[in-house]
C-alpha cells in the first residue's frame, strides 16, 4: 500500500489539474505530446511523487480515489456522480453487513460505492434489464475489485419480474419509473429498512412519492438534491468557482413499516392546487 505495482491504476495530474489515468503493465509506455514515461520507472514508486516524461512534461503521481475511478471509467449508461452516491451511502445508511438490493447498474459506479460501505460480511444483489448494461458494470466492478467481488451477485432483467426470496435492510433503486416497483421494493424490505430511488426529473419525483404514499407499508416518503459548488483560493481572492455540479437527480426515501402496521397520516395542509383543480 502506498507504492505502484504492476496492476495498480494510477493517475496522473498536470500542472493545469488535468487528469490522466492508466493501468501499469511491465514493458509498457505511456505517450504524451511532448514525450513519454516507461511504466517500469513507475513500479515501487510511492505515491504522491512527480514524474517526468522524456520531453519534460511533470505529472503527481496517485493511485485514483473512488470519485476519480468512476469518473474515468467506460460508460454504457449515465453514472451516479459521486456527490449523489456519497448521498446515497449516506442517507440510505448503507452500513456493514447490510443486504442491499439495487435495481438499474449502469455502469456500475453506485453498485462499487455500495459494495465497499458493505463490506465483506454484507452483500449487493444488483438487477439491470440491459444485458451490455448489465456487462459494462460487471468489467468495471470487478476492474475496480481487482476481481468479481464474492459478496456481489449481478442478475440481467427487470425487477418486477424477479421473485424474491430474500430480506433485504436496503432498496436502491435506479430506473425511469421506479413507482412501478414501490410493491416489490415492500415484498423485499424486512421492517424497518430503507426504500431509496434516484430520479432526474420532478415527474419521476412526484409519481414516486405518491406510488409509495399510496402503498400504505411505507412511511411518509422524503425528498432531496445535492448541489456542490466549489472555491478558488489564491491568497485573499477567495470566489466561488463559475461552473458547479448543479442538479443531477432527487433522492427521495422511506422506511417499511411493521406488518399491518398502518402508517400515521402527516398532519399538513396541501398547497392549493397541489391535487388538480377543486370541482367545488
Amino acid at each position: 500500500m502506498g507504492y505502484f505495482a504492476v496492476g495498480d491504476r494510477i493517475q496522473l495530474t498536470d500542472p493545469k489539474g488535468k487528469l490522466y489515468s492508466f493501468t501499469i503493465i511491465a514493458g509498457k509506455e505511456w505517450h504524451t505530446h511532448k514525450g513519454w514515461i516507461t511504466h517500469d520507472e513507475l513500479i515501487a514508486m510511492p505515491e504522491g511523487s512527480v514524474v517526468t516524461t522524456t520531453g519534460g512534461l511533470a505529472f503527481t503521481a496517485f493511485k485514483p480515489l473512488l470519485a476519480d475511478y468512476v469518473l474515468t471509467m467506460p460508460r454504457g449508461a449515465t453514472i451516479v456522480y459521486p456527490k449523489d452516491a456519497a448521498m446515497i451511502i449516506g442517507l440510505a445508511d448503507i452500513y456493514p453487513g447490510s443486504r442491499t438490493l439495487e435495481a438499474g447498474v449502469g455502469s456500475g459506479a453506485l453498485t462499487i460505492s455500495l459494495l465497499r460501505a458493505c463490506g465483506a460480511t454484507g452483500s449487493v444483489h444488483s438487477i439491470e434489464r440491459r444485458a451490455e448494461f448489465a456487462e459494462n458494470a460487471r468489467t468495471n466492478v470487478e476492474s475496480y475489485f481487482d476481481g468479481p467481488p464474492e459478496n456481489w451477485s449481478l442478475t440481467v432483467g427487470d425487477l418486477q419480474d424477479q421473485i424474491v426470496l430474500d430480506s433485504y435492510d436496503r432498496v436502491i433503486l435506479d430506473m425511469l419509473a421506479p413507482w412501478e416497483c414501490v410493491d416489490i421494493a415492500a415484498q423485499a424490505l424486512r421492517p424497518g429498512g430503507v426504500f431509496m430511488a434516484y430520479v432526474a426529473t420532478t415527474t419521476q419525483l412526484s409519481a414516486t412519492a405518491e406510488a409509495i404514499k399510496a402503498d400504505g407499508r411505507f412511511t411518509e416518503p422524503e425528498s432531496s438534491e445535492t448541489i456542490v459548488r466549489g472555491w478558488h483560493h489564491e491568497g485573499l481572492a477567495v470566489r466561488p468557482q463559475h461552473r458547479m455540479i448543479a442538479h443531477t437527480g432527487f433522492l427521495i426515501q422511506s422506511r417499511k413499516m411493521a406488518p399491518g402496521v398502518e402508517v400515521l397520516a402527516r398532519r399538513r395542509r396541501p398547497s392549493k392546487g397541489a391535487y388538480g383543480v377543486s370541482q367545488d
